[in-house]
């Protein structure tokens, strides 16, 4: 099974950095077309791919790993997403004037879900930056924690074996409306928190 990334930027390489790391297939994707990620497959590896973001978006899981701004660009036409998983990596901070989207008082990962109908959306891997995410998740003989929210118990418990598989340490936070709240930079809590669980 192969995990589609929509986003090659720092976030977006980091996070397949790690799932190639647990011998995941990974389809890279990002609005310039596949062509331009020749240099990125090739230092991912044998495991990565490069596609189309439709590419991507059929997978069975999916990541989007985008700037906010241009979040509608990235989900358009894409194909329905009849249940797939979609875990949603991106914070609602507009560049290059580093100012927090308006959010019609939703939670980003909210505002995701409703523009992606039939997702199953889990929001995960927002809070580091993309060295910190890229970095090796057992430290000190722990595992560098992440946080996690959603609405669909087996999307959750699904994407928590994937990186638990990578080496991180899963919180859940419970559901969108109250843990993405948590997670999201700016305003959330659990940005920056570089954590280890023991053990």
């Amino acid at each position: 099974m192969a995990i589609g990334i929509i986003g090659a930027g720092g976030i977006g390489m980091a996070f397949a950095t790690q799932l190639v790391r647990a011998g995941e297939d990974v389809i890279l994707s990002n609005s310039r077309g596949p062509a331009s990620l020749a240099d990125a497959v090739k230092k991912l590896g044998p495991r990565a791919r490069a596609g189309t973001r439709e590419d991507a978006a059929r997978a069975p899981i999916v990541a989007l790993a985008v700037q906010w701004q241009q979040l509608d660009a990235a989900l358009a036409d894409l194909p329905p997403w009849d249940g797939r998983i979609l875990i949603d990596t991106t914070n609602p901070v507009l560049m290059p004037e580093f100012r927090m989207a308006d959010l019609g008082g939703r939670s980003s990962s909210e505002v995701v879900a409703s523009k992606t109908p039939g997702s199953r959306l889990v929001k995960t891997a927002n809070n580091f930056t993309p060295d910190l995410l890229a970095a090796d998740p057992a430290q000190a003989g722990g595992h560098r924690v992440l946080f996690m929210s959603g609405d669909d118990v087996a999307a959750k418990k699904q994407v928590s074996g994937l990186l638990e598989k990578a080496g991180f340490a899963i919180v859940d936070l419970g559901s969108l409306a109250i843990g993405s709240r948590l997670q999201q930079f700016p305003g959330g809590v659990t940005p920056g928190l570089n954590l280890l669980k023991l053990g």
